[in-house]
């Protein structure tokens, strides 16, 4: 499989945010999660050559791009979990979510076995501390035909505010009882054991690099740097790689709500990879705001409605993304029609 870059831009200047350049042309500016970065940098690319308006995306973690869509500092944001609607209050105005694709948190792991089946149980364990070892009896019981190496396990988890972390952490926390009672579930969390890195990509780097280490990073992370993934127990009782097939299937029979703010980890579908998630752009509904522009307006939802419409879509799918189901796909078509200018739809003004 193709592997996608993940050299990531660098965080955005307030001095970029949704400016226009001298041949009229705007620039967009967004930043967030390192989760679908590998996505966004290639449609953002896909983008800019298509209309000429330049678009520089950061992966900072969903925090910093929650963050920054607060300060006003980018034009839109990104998350893997979508906002409380305490978040919202304290967002100001009203945010709109726009789911780009689906995609999956994949226990990696660095140990010279090609197939490895773990369950939320045995996850929970590693993390909390409990199983230290890779031929520890409950792994064995699981991986019979392995051959386990007497190895210590080294945990590895992010150090920033992480929407990765969120997925991951709710679905475990749903679960596993001890995890629920001991580690909890949120964007930044106190791990007893373990080492800490930074984005997807620090995590991912930090698994190639150690020998025995396990962690947890979306799923293209895994596939660009050739790390082993486990397949993972559903609420079937199957053991599930992740894939664009058992993603798509994790949203299958999901009532999505007109907002979209759905979670859609730990499916009742027997072919559904368990620990999955939309990915959300989010931004301002009302668009007038400090010096903006109507055609800053018009071409922020221009590149929204690229993402999610059927050139973006193959573009997700290419980059190792599931893409949005058609009812989503309508659902976030409304969203973004709902986005106004000074109190008006932008495709009246």
């Amino acid at each position: 499989m193709k592997k996608i870059s993940l050299i990531l831009c660098m965080a955005v200047a307030l001095a970029s945010c949704g400016s226009p350049k001298k041949d009229g042309s705007m620039n967009i500016s967004g930043a967030g999660a390192t989760f679908p970065a590998p996505f966004y940098n290639v449609v953002c690319k896909e983008f800019s050559t298509a209309t000429g308006n330049s678009v520089t995306y950061g992966g900072i973690g969903s925090g910093g791009g929650i963050r920054s869509l607060a300060d006003k500092t980018v034009d839109f944001g990104a998350t893997d979990v979508f906002l409380s609607d305490s978040e919202m209050t304290d967002m100001g105005a009203a945010v709109i979510h726009i789911p780009t694709s689906l995609g999956a948190v994949v226990l990696s792991y660095n140990l010279d076995i090609a197939d490895l089946k773990l369950t939320a149980g045995i996850v929970s364990a590693i993390y909390r501390g409990k199983i230290t070892k890779w031929n520890d009896e409950r792994i064995k019981a699981l991986n019979p035909d392995a051959t386990l190496p007497d190895q210590a396990i080294t945990p590895v988890y992010r150090s920033d505010g992480s929407g990765t972390t969120a997925v991951f952490s709710e679905y475990m926390s749903k679960v596993d009882t001890d995890w629920f009672n001991e580690i909890g579930d949120g964007k930044s969390l106190a791990f007893p054991v373990g080492i800490a890195a930074k984005g997807n990509p620090g995590v991912a780097g930090m698994i190639n690099e150690t020998k025995g280490a396990i962690g947890y990073i979306g799923s293209e992370y895994a596939l660009a740097m050739d790390l082993s993934s486990a397949r993972m127990q559903n609420r079937s009782g199957s053991f599930v790689e992740a894939n664009i097939i058992s993603i798509t299937a994790s949203a299958a029979n999901i009532d999505i709500p007109a907002d979209t703010r759905v979670v859609i980890s730990d499916s009742p579908n027997a072919d559904a990879y368990p620990i999955t998630t939309f990915t959300w752009i989010i931004a301002y509904k009302e668009q007038h705001y400090g010096n903006r522009t109507l055609s800053e307006a018009r071409a922020l939802t221009n590149l929204f409605n690229y993402i999610i419409g059927n050139v973006g879509q193959e573009i997700a799918t290419k980059t190792n993304y599931a893409p949005l189901p058609m009812d989503v796909r309508d659902k976030t078509v409304a969203i973004i029609h709902s986005m106004t200018f000074d109190g008006k739809a932008l495709e009246e003004e």
